[in-house]
């Protein structure tokens, strides 16, 4: 029963770390209707901004605390993003108003190669680290209940935590707030939102600057767990299955939908994968979200999608 209650604890610890990534995803989904093939780079790029300014700020400034360099790091690395946000929408989304959802789809796509480039470019290629204090040894929980305990990450427990208070945060945006209301106005009909005085340019700026805000917590987290590098654009393919899984439309879906595929990766990693020569890990995710396309291509709490064509 312990080690039960252990994998399965690993796997919803990583799951809210894929829910925070896929959150990135429906946020602008949310508010244009759009797939955002960009995202990824935009994890990549916000985590080498807080990457390097962590590293150059101390030799800049003679700065001591490693806390306030990081601080800083974040605060640099979130008004970057942003910038980088309205870019976004003055330079493309402006000038595609109304347009079709794969000319939108076809920008974003444009957006990543851009984004990686560029963050290359300004900041390296090299493989660099997050250091946020996160403590990285094991503890062992429960002794006196189960047998032997249950090891806990610690790391991971901290990261499961803050991808899970952001994630909160942004679902009472999304529920409470007047904002909120005009971005899901916005993802339904745009020419409706602004018919009625939403103004949609300053929601599409908005919704990236929050998804750049996402993509800058994610960054730092999986930087952290992972180091800084390029390789980091692809943690945006293991959100995919979570938002097939979760729909599209649905800031809920994508949390229930990153705690399923998290904790069914390390069951059946553990239970299956000895019977079939292990690797289930691998594409477990895939599978599962690709059976959800068949037969509810929705997903859980997502809308048709043909709906909001």
């Amino acid at each position: 029963m312990g080690f039960f209650l252990e994998t399965l604890l690993g796997g919803l610890m990583a799951g809210m770390l894929y829910a925070l990534v896929a959150l990135g995803f429906v946020l602008i989904f949310k508010a244009s209707g759009v797939f955002n093939f960009a995202q990824g780079a935009m994890v990549l790029f916000a985590a080498l901004a807080m990457a390097r300014f962590s590293e150059w700020l101390p030799a800049w400034t003679g700065l001591q605390n490693p806390i306030v360099a990081n601080v800083l790091a974040f605060i640099i690395a979130g008004v970057i993003m942003f910038g980088v946000a309205w870019l976004v929408e003055w330079l493309v989304l402006r000038r595609l108003v109304n347009q079709e959802g794969a000319t939108l789809l076809m920008a974003t796509l444009g957006i990543a190669y851009f984004l990686e480039g560029l963050g290359q470019t300004l900041f390296g290629n090299s493989i660099y680290k997050i250091d946020i204090g996160m403590p990285k040894d094991p503890v062992i929980a429960f002794e006196s209940t189960f047998q032997g305990g249950i090891l806990v990450n610690k790391e991971d427990l901290i990261a499961a935590a803050i991808a899970a208070a952001l994630v909160a945060v942004l679902s009472l945006f999304f529920q409470k707030t007047s904002t909120g209301r005009a971005l899901r106005a916005v993802a339904d009909d745009h020419q409706a939102a602004q018919s009625i005085g939403i103004p949609l340019e300053r929601i599409w700026v908005i919704v990236w600057c929050v998804a750049g805000v996402v993509a800058l917590v994610a960054g730092m987290i999986w930087g952290s767990k992972l180091g800084v590098q390029f390789s980091l654009a692809t943690v945006a393919l293991r959100a995919l299955p979570v938002v097939i899984l979760g729909g599209l439309t649905s800031v809920p879906g994508a949390i229930i939908g990153g705690l399923i595929i998290g904790v069914g990766e390390k069951l059946s990693e553990v239970y299956i994968g000895p019977m079939v020569g292990g690797g289930i890990e691998i594409w477990f995710a895939y599978v599962l979200a690709l059976g959800f396309l068949l037969f509810r291509p929705q997903g859980l709490f997502g809308e048709k999608i043909i709906d909001r064509v």
